[in-house]
């Protein structure tokens, strides 16, 4: 599947990929950022997102469908940056294809066999809830309120509810796809293994989960300590896209030479 994109720039390819609630569209605001500092920045819809709908109960493979694409684009090796579900894919991709990921900057990263906090727990079951009653902007509500700051600004809240309501709606039409088997494995071995240089952060009004989750992370992957990203929830980079923009380059400035 060859996913949809959107991309600014020329220079040192950098892929942004999204977070589970929301689609390509979180990044509109650093894609020019990005292409300004001299890079060329790339943002896509994974599968059952966005533009790149999957009927359910098909099987699905990012990580492939992500190489596919850039393999289209003509993108050989590339840094990647991922939130929450972004960071899992590109940590797929990343076991996948090591020798084309030149670095990963992660955020909002929680394993699935990770135990739920009550938090976390209690906003899956108000959007449980919500949707099994047919109640769409109920569950939006909850999201939104769930994924970014109590000091979000305006804008960014309701940008965050036009992807959540689009999210929620193509899943109520399609369904969930199949995944297919999950290239990390069982436990930690695959990202003990993987070689690259990365940078873990989580957003300083997120859940206990991903603070759990990033520390956990990083030592997997021999990294420095989770950076928090100031006044932002689990959607960090759309709440502060200039913060993590000047983060992620100069993550990318501090790597070999290309």
């Amino acid at each position: 599947m060859l996913l949809p994109s959107d991309e600014a720039g020329r220079g040192r390819p950098v892929v942004l990929l999204h977070a589970r609630p929301t689609d390509r569209t979180m990044w509109r605001a650093h894609l020019p950022l990005l292409a300004e500092a001299g890079m060329r920045a790339i943002a896509l819809d994974l599968p059952g997102h966005g533009g790149a709908a999957v009927p359910g109960g098909d099987e699905t493979a990012p990580w492939a469908d992500v190489l596919d694409t850039l393999d289209h684009l003509g993108v050989d090796r590339f840094v990647m940056a991922g939130n929450s579900l972004g960071a899992l894919v590109a940590l797929q991709t990343a076991v996948t294809a090591p020798e084309r990921v030149e670095g990963l900057v992660l955020v909002g990263y929680r394993p699935h066999d990770q135990p739920a906090s009550a938090r976390l727990q209690a906003a899956w079951d108000a959007e449980r809830t919500a949707l099994d009653a047919g109640d769409l902007d109920a569950a939006v509500a909850v999201g939104v309120e769930a994924w970014t700051s109590a000091d979000a600004a305006a804008d960014v809240r309701a940008h965050a509810a036009r992807m959540l309501r689009g999210q929620l709606t193509a899943q109520r039409a399609h369904g969930e796809p199949t995944q297919a088997p999950d290239p990390l494995g069982d436990g930690t071995e695959a990202l003990h293994a993987l070689a690259v240089s990365a940078l873990v952060g989580v957003g300083e009004h997120d859940m206990p989960d991903f603070f759990e989750g990033g520390k956990g992370l990083a030592h997997d992957l021999d990294a420095a300590e989770p950076v928090v990203i100031p006044g932002a929830g689990h959607l960090a980079p759309l709440e502060q896209p200039e913060a993590f923009c000047t983060l992620l380059l100069d993550f990318v400035r501090r790597l070999p030479e290309r």
